[in-house]
């Protein structure tokens, strides 16, 4: 069974950091393009990021040049490197695989971004 943990949100305001990191078991994690998720409140989950197998990395639009995705399959871990952050990325972030079906979704962690 697979398992995903993410940790490392909090409160944080306008222009503020935060690193995100997921950690997963249960699976060949170096097989998995991986991808960070979030869900504001009263939308649905969107893709924010993206780190491929074959390294590669691709980013929405509202988080491009602010966010930076990584990973370590050594650690079947990824990671989210949050920048300048602003109210409107406020939300539950997730990490899963990028193709369906997705594996279980973990709990999720908050980011909050407040002035």
């Amino acid at each position: 069974q697979v398992h995903v943990v993410e940790s490392g949100g909090g409160l944080v305001q306008p222009g503020g950091s935060l690193r995100l990191s997921c950690v997963v078991s249960g699976v060949t994690f170096n097989r998995a393009d991986m991808g960070w998720y979030r869900q504001a409140p009263g939308k649905e989950r969107e893709l924010v990021a993206i780190f491929t197998i074959f390294g590669r990395t691709n980013y929405a639009d509202s988080v491009k040049g602010r966010f930076t995705i990584s990973r370590n399959n050594a650690k079947q871990s990824v990671y989210l490197q949050m920048n300048n952050l602003l109210p409107e990325d406020t939300g539950l972030y997730y990490c899963n695989r990028v193709i369906s079906p997705h594996w279980d979704w973990g709990q999720g962690i908050q980011v909050t971004v407040f002035s």
